[in-house]
């Protein structure tokens, strides 16, 4: 008798949840046997056997104003998405964070049909800001699916079934010593090298790049930005007046990506889960972000921590330094990154180890340990 089949119908909207859902997806297999995906994605999820509605990239907008251009486009997507849930059949909707998008998916598929199944892969960081959002979120979300091992408390006491699955980013490849003094090599970097990276999505690129170059400016150090290929075009052109010039990367080479990570002394990073990418290569880190004045007046008004950087957080220290909306200046950004250069990023390595310790690493792969919470709320 051949195994079953589960279908499922899956939404990522930037490459942070493509990953997520890529291995969710083979972990599904792995441990409940055949699965029929239906929904949006990219190329990870589509060597799963994804097949996407429509390209993953228009959902990766961050920020009140800048979604506001695209909000009729967002709204249409949204219809469009919910209306291909019912229409797939599937037996559950797994929506990969991208909430304000995925919620909204939800929220539409739910009243279609209310026996659907809704679960959701990252939880809403409500310890950070806008706790309120457990609750709403709970109208239309059954199960949780939490990268943080704090998380699940949060969720459970809006009314939400949540399980930690670890973060993925325990389980993704670092390269060797060889590998980093290969790099380093072949594209002539003989002495410090910074990483750069500005972020995924095009609007924190727009937004970072000047002020990244400026603090970077005449840096005695090689500079080494991997860039995504949804920005790749728009890095080369902020990036054409820097000095020193940065080597730029297509992030979609995986393996130079790693050997870029692990060749790095020091990384000046947009705040995002990077810094976690960064902490497994024990790569010594400044953190610095900014965005709309819009934005950062409401971000300002909510958050309820002192930190936003998840090494920070999860390590309970606050070692990674971190330059953030109208502290994110040039010449401070600068002054940090001096002083890792000359040895004061010792101090984070404890922090760095601890935080994978935390998230899983050494234990289950996070997307077998998703695939199995799936298999659980599908099974109730």
């Amino acid at each position: 008798m051949g195994r079953s089949v589960t279908r499922l119908f899956f939404v990522a909207g930037e490459p942070s949840g493509d990953r997520l859902g890529g291995a969710l997806m083979a972990g599904l297999r792995e441990a409940g046997g055949e699965i029929e995906a239906h929904g949006v994605g990219g190329p990870l999820m589509a060597d799963q056997g994804l097949r996407s509605l429509f390209p993953y990239d228009e959902l990766a907008v961050m920020g009140i104003a800048e979604v506001l251009p695209k909000y009729f486009h967002l709204k249409r997507r949204i219809a469009q998405t919910a209306q291909a849930v019912a229409e797939s059949g599937a037996e559950a909707l797994i929506t990969i964070d991208s909430p304000d998008f995925c919620l909204r998916v939800a929220k539409l598929a739910k009243q279609a049909n209310p026996s659907l199944k809704t679960i959701h892969y990252v939880a809403p960081s409500v310890w950070a800001w806008r706790p309120g959002r457990a609750d709403k979120m709970a109208k239309v979300i059954d199960h949780v699916l939490a990268l943080l091992p704090f998380e699940p408390p949060y969720m459970e006491a809006a009314g939400m079934s949540c399980d930690f699955v670890g973060h993925p980013v325990v389980t993704e490849p670092v390269a060797d010593a060889d590998e980093a003094q290969a790099f380093r090599a072949a594209h002539g970097i003989d002495g410090p090298m910074v990483l750069v990276l500005p972020g995924s999505r095009r609007s924190e690129v727009t937004r970072l790049a000047p002020i990244f170059g400026t603090a970077l400016r005449g840096i005695k150090a090689h500079l080494v930005l991997p860039a995504p290929p949804n920005v790749i075009d728009a890095v080369r052109e902020l990036t054409a007046d820097w000095a020193p010039t940065p080597l730029i990367l297509p992030a979609s080479d995986a393996a130079q990506k790693r050997a870029a990570f692990a060749a790095a002394d020091v990384a000046l990073a947009a705040s995002g889960t990077v810094s976690l990418e960064l902490a497994a290569n024990h790569v010594p880190m400044v953190i610095a972000y900014d965005m709309n004045w819009l934005t950062r007046r409401i971000m300002k008004r909510a958050i309820l921590i002192d930190t936003v950087t998840l090494v920070n957080l999860v390590s309970e220290t606050r070692t990674i330094p971190e330059f953030l909306a109208e502290n994110c200046k040039p010449d401070a950004i600068r002054g940090a990154l001096d002083g890792l250069l000359t040895g004061q990023g010792v101090a984070q390595q404890a922090a760095m180890e601890l935080t994978m310790e935390r998230l899983g690493a050494g234990g289950t792969p996070p997307g077998l340990r998703a695939a199995q919470s799936v298999l659980n709320a599908l099974s109730r």
